[in-house]
């Protein structure tokens, strides 16, 4: 009947977002196929963590198992805006993607402030990418590896998916090939 093998792990509206406005018009159709297919894992993302409980579907509660709604943060500044307001939410799963990486972030005052009745960090996945493109900004490996570390000490799963085309390890400017970028980022080892 489904084209989608049961099982399958669905990145859902990827390259926008699923908070902006003018997905307001098909959300409730995407929410209902999530209802549907509870036999698959969705992944969505978002900068506007403020619209998320609004927009929620009817039944969701504290979230639907299957269902991973992260927010996105580019820079300290987004950090502090977003977690505050996105950690609340009464979500199953809670991930940070800081992307594009534009300055050195510190996640520690929310992966303490923020945990479950059991002690975890309510965080509980990080993905790093650097910005692509022709004017890419740069990204500083040594502000990965401080967020790598901060995942390390407290048992959150860490994914550095992508260098960027600019980055600066050991003080020397790499210009990376988009092709290369997520191997590079690979290769670095960190992924927990």
């Amino acid at each position: 009947m489904y084209k989608v093998p049961c099982g399958s792990h669905i990145y859902t509206c990827f390259s926008s977002d699923s908070f902006h406005p003018d997905a307001d018009g098909w959300r409730k159709d995407a929410w209902e196929m999530m209802h549907e297919r509870s036999d698959c894992t969705f992944f969505m993302i978002t900068k506007r963590p403020e619209r998320i409980a609004d927009h929620l579907p009817a039944g969701w509660g504290n979230g639907l198992e299957h269902v991973t709604i992260a927010v996105t943060c580019e820079n300290q500044d987004m950090l502090d805006k977003r977690l505050t307001v996105y950690l609340d939410l009464p979500l199953f799963h809670h991930a940070v993607m800081i992307e594009p990486m534009l300055t050195e972030a510190d996640l520690s005052p929310y992966i303490e402030k923020y945990r479950t009745s059991d002690g975890r960090p309510l965080i509980e996945e990080v993905s790093i990418g650097g910005e692509s493109g022709a004017n890419a900004r740069v990204c500083d490996y040594k502000w990965v590896e401080k967020v790598w570390l901060q995942c390390k000490e407290n048992g959150i799963s860490f994914y550095y998916h992508q260098t960027g085309a600019k980055l600066i390890k050991d003080g020397k400017l790499y210009n990376i090939p988009r092709k290369l970028q997520h191997i590079q980022a690979h290769k670095a080892g960190l992924d927990l």
